[in-house]
Formats: structure tokens, sequence, C-alpha cells
């Protein structure tokens, strides 16, 4: 095969050159984002009153000794009326109420400035209490302590001693809430006045109440004692004013499937497999069978394998039986491989040379390679080693390298793992 002209060798070089700027830079792992979190739930708005009323009172007390700010304080607040009472202080108080990003605070203050202005200037006297004239009774927004919801009703255990001093009232000091108890531990009844389940009365008296633990599966009781049981917890039966524990797995109470076995435990029963061996089981183990499973044999008390290898399972040429648990499976043998139902001799490929696969067009890029090559090093030579032309050499036959492989590295690659 005759070689083409050499003027293929500069398109070939510019070929190569381009396809290497034309590579994609690296691609870095972007950072996966943190996850989001859930928003704080938003305060009640009583809250957010109670917050601003505390705020304004610490800026009066921030503000008790100061002054108009001029040079004849006694002729100011005799022609100026008192600072104390006057705009200018309230002006500053007002100021510093909120902080820059309490936006729920700045709503309401905008929404009530008209009203404090008001109790400022004319109902400091007969209400002293900002909170409950502001909060309660203008904005309705609170109730007293002690009570709840939109009429303000005492909380269960009455409005001094909510809960009887023992619990929570859902929504206590708000127009909200169901005025549920939420009791301590130990503590149960609609006002948590009582003892809870699993708690005895060690203490009462007309404003004070203790309740302490029963023995452990007692779930009433008349002291902390073993014996001192009234009421048992599931899973437990009264004997003798004694808690004890109900075997299920002896009675009808437990309920485990075919493959099942039942295990009593304190209180309760646990349902556990039985082995693979078994159809059906008493306990845990191939020797606690009901019966065997298929692919097990009986052999004295267990269940155990049967191996089926010991007979003629797998025909068919060059097939080979391997055992499993309660089963077994045909293989092919060592050197066969599995084609369309039979086993047939694995073949071994015959090397073939590294270029026995190059096209036509990929011999014509190597020949000219080749002649490029010639040329850069006898124009190195005549240069005498100049290192100019040394690096145009040394650049060329790069060019040319990559621009060769590019067009065949799939098949270059392949080859090198086949060790062609």
């Amino acid at each position: 095969m005759a070689p083409r002209p050499l003027r293929g060798l500069v398109p070939a070089l510019f070929g190569s050159l381009s396809l290497f700027l034309s590579l994609p830079g690296p691609v870095w792992p972007q950072p996966s984002p943190p996850p989001q979190a859930s928003p704080p739930p938003e305060p009640h708005p009583c809250h957010i009153c109670r917050g601003l009323v505390d705020s304004f009172n610490k800026g009066l007390e921030r503000t008790t000794r100061d002054n108009f700010g001029g040079g004849n304080t006694a002729w100011e607040e005799e022609k100026l009326s008192k600072y104390r009472d006057s705009e200018t202080r309230l002006v500053e108080v007002l100021e510093g109420v909120c902080s820059k990003s309490d936006f729920e605070c700045h709503r309401l203050l905008e929404l009530s400035e008209e009203l404090v202005e008001t109790w400022w200037f004319h109902k400091q006297q007969e209400a002293p209490d900002l909170f409950q004239w502001l909060c309660s009774d203008s904005l309705k927004l609170c109730c007293p302590s002690g009570t709840f919801g939109p009429s303000c009703l005492p909380c269960p255990g009455g409005a001094e001693k909510p809960c009887s001093g023992y619990g929570k009232c859902e929504g206590e000091g708000t127009r909200g809430g169901s005025g549920r108890c939420d009791c301590q531990a130990g503590y149960g009844g609609e006002a948590c006045g009582q003892c809870g389940l699993g708690y005895f009365e060690a203490e009462r008296n007309t404003s004070h109440l203790v309740c302490s633990a029963c023995f452990g599966p007692c779930a009433r009781c008349s002291g902390p004692e073993e014996s001192n049981c009234l009421q048992c917890r599931k899973g437990w039966a009264l004997h003798h004013l004694k808690c004890v524990d109900i075997d299920e797995c002896g009675t009808e109470r437990a309920s485990c499937g075919a493959d099942q076995f039942c295990v009593n435990t304190e209180g309760s029963y646990e349902c556990r497999d039985c082995a693979k061996a078994c159809l059906g089981c008493m306990g845990a183990g191939p020797g606690r069978c009901k019966k065997c499973s298929p692919g097990y044999q009986q052999v004295g008390s267990k269940c155990l394998d049967v191996d089926e290898c010991e007979t003629e399972v797998c025909p068919g040429a060059n097939k080979q039986c391997e055992n499993t648990e309660g089963g077994y499976r045909c293989i092919c043998a060592e050197g066969y491989k599995q084609m369309e139902g039979i086993c047939v001799k694995e073949q071994i490929p015959e090397s073939a040379g590294f270029f026995s696969e190059m096209t036509e067009d990929e011999l014509v890029v190597l020949q000219q390679m080749f002649f490029g090559v010639i040329i850069c090093a006898l124009a190195t030579l005549a240069a005498k080693g100049d290192l100019v032309f040394t690096a145009i050499f040394i650049g060329a036959v790069a060019a040319m390298t990559g621009y060769w492989l590019s067009e065949r590295s799939d098949r270059v690659l392949e080859g090198f793992i086949k060790g062609r």
C-alpha cells in the first residue's frame, strides 16, 4: 500500500493541537447543600405582647434618673412639665423596646402605639399595670395567670393553683388552648389531684400530695412492697396481693404463625421463627421440629440436610452437582460454561498482533507520523543540536502521537488490557 503525500502531516499536527485544546477541564464535585432546618414555631401573640411590655418597663428603669439634658433643668421642668411623664421620655423608651431583628415586636408596637400613648398620658394612675391594661384588657391577647381561652376561664384545679400545682394548664395566660392539664410523672386525674397509674399516696394533706411508685408490675397499690398490689399491669395476674407473670405460651393468649414458636417474657411474649429444617416447631433448633422441611430428613431427634449429590441428579454432559442447605443445584464442570441450557467447553481466544485491527486510514496516519519524525530529526541534526529545533522536534512528535492515539484510543486501551 503506497503512502499518501506528506501534505497530510500539517493538518494532522493542527488536528491534534485543536483536540488537546478542546479537552474539558476537570469536573470537581460540588458539596451538597446543608439540610434545611424546620422553621421554629411562631410565638403566641400574648407572649409577644408580654415581651414588649417587659422591654418597655426596662426602658423606664433605664431612664429613671434622666432629664431633658439642657442647662437649666429646674426651669425646663417648671415650664415644659416633668421629664418623668414627658413625651421626650416616652419616645426614648419606645426607641429601644424592640430589637432590630424582632419583626413581630415591631409589628405589634406599630399596631398598639396609640394605645401606649393613651396609657402614658391618661391611664397610668388608674391602671399602673401596663401588661394588664394593654395585653389583656385592650388588645385581648392574654388572660390573667391561671386562666385560659377566649373568655379567660379558670384552669382545672382553680386559677390560684392550676392543675393542683402538679401539672401545666394548656393555654394558661393566653386566649387560646384547651385548658387540659398535663400532669407530672406520678400524678393523674383531670386536675392532677390524685396519683397516677403505678403510684400510691405516700402523703396527703389539704394542700400537699406526695405520690410514690408501686412495686414493678403493680398498676395500683397500697404501698411500695410486692405484696401491696391491688391491680396488675397487662400480662400479669393478681394472686394473694402479688402480681404473677402470665405464661401466654402455655395458654391460648399467644398468637404466633405456623412456622414460629412462642417465648414467654415478663408481662408479654415473643414469636420467633423456626429453624429452616422445620415445618412447624416447638422451640429453637432442628431438634424441636414437628415435621421436617423438604430437603431434610429425620435423623434421631433432629432434621438434617439431605445430600442430593450422592445420587445422579444432574443429567447432561459436563455437569456436576453442588449440594446446598435443603437442596442442590447443577453447575457446569470446570472449563465449561452454560450456553442455551447445555455446558460447552470454553474457547481461549488466540492472541493477535497490536496492529492487526488497524484500519487503512490509521496506517496512513502512522506513516505520516513516521516521515514527520524523520524530517524533524534531520532538521535537528542540521542545526547541530540547536535548542530551538530540538524543542520543535519534541513538540512535533508529541502532537503527532497525541493525534494518533486520539483516533485510536479505544482500540489501544482494549489491546493493552487483552495483552495484545
